[in-house]
């Protein structure tokens, strides 16, 4: 396991450090660790690309590192009050619904290569400042641009949630075609 894949590691292992320091009111601290975990994920992506190092582990590990940080933050803002339940109800609920679709695609017995598109890098964005603005409400107060901030978060959210579901139809619809083109010619041949 390379150093990128270490880094992703760490960034798992960080969460429930910024989970416990939220619950215990220390926001500054958990905004620093919060910052080194983001610090850890713009590290392992510029080491893969430098060495050019890109293992099936780390295309697996560095997405699920990123749901489960913004994941844990985001209930964990949501419990403390600091992040609106709607915003987090979108958040979560179009994770889930990819996690169903990549497990259904696998079932059918289709390999998943799941590249992000451009909403749902903004969405990822969107949902980082919303983090940042949960953990600095204490310290900062913008009522009206942190309403603006998380309804562009929940939209870009939807939006790139609705571009994964038309990928992952497509695709389904592909490997359907291919079972339809293998009975053909298994049909043929007999």
């Amino acid at each position: 396991m390379g150093l990128a894949n270490w880094l992703t590691v760490l960034r798992i292992l960080l969460i429930p450090v910024i989970v416990s320091l939220l619950l215990y009111r220390k926001p500054g601290l958990a905004l620093v660790v919060f910052a080194l975990a983001a610090l850890t994920d713009l590290l392992d992506g510029w080491v893969a690309r430098s060495r050019r190092i890109q293992s099936r582990l780390g295309a697996f590990l560095d997405p699920l590192a990123d749901k489960l940080l913004l994941t844990a933050t985001f209930l964990t803002l949501t419990h403390l009050r600091l992040l609106p339940k709607a915003l987090t109800i979108v958040v979560i609920s179009r994770d889930l619904t990819l996690v169903f679709g990549s497990v259904l695609i696998h079932i059918m017995g289709g390999r998943l290569h799941p590249r992000p598109t451009w909403a749902g890098k903004a969405a990822t964005f969107f949902q980082i400042l919303a983090v940042l603005s949960g953990l600095t409400a204490r310290y900062v107060r913008m009522p009206g641009t942190q309403t603006v901030l998380f309804w562009v978060a929940a939209a870009f959210t939807i939006v790139s949630g609705l571009q994964y579901l038309v990928q992952g139809m497509r695709y389904l619809q592909a490997i359907e075609a291919a079972e339809r083109e293998e009975s053909r010619e298994t049909t043929f041949y007999r």
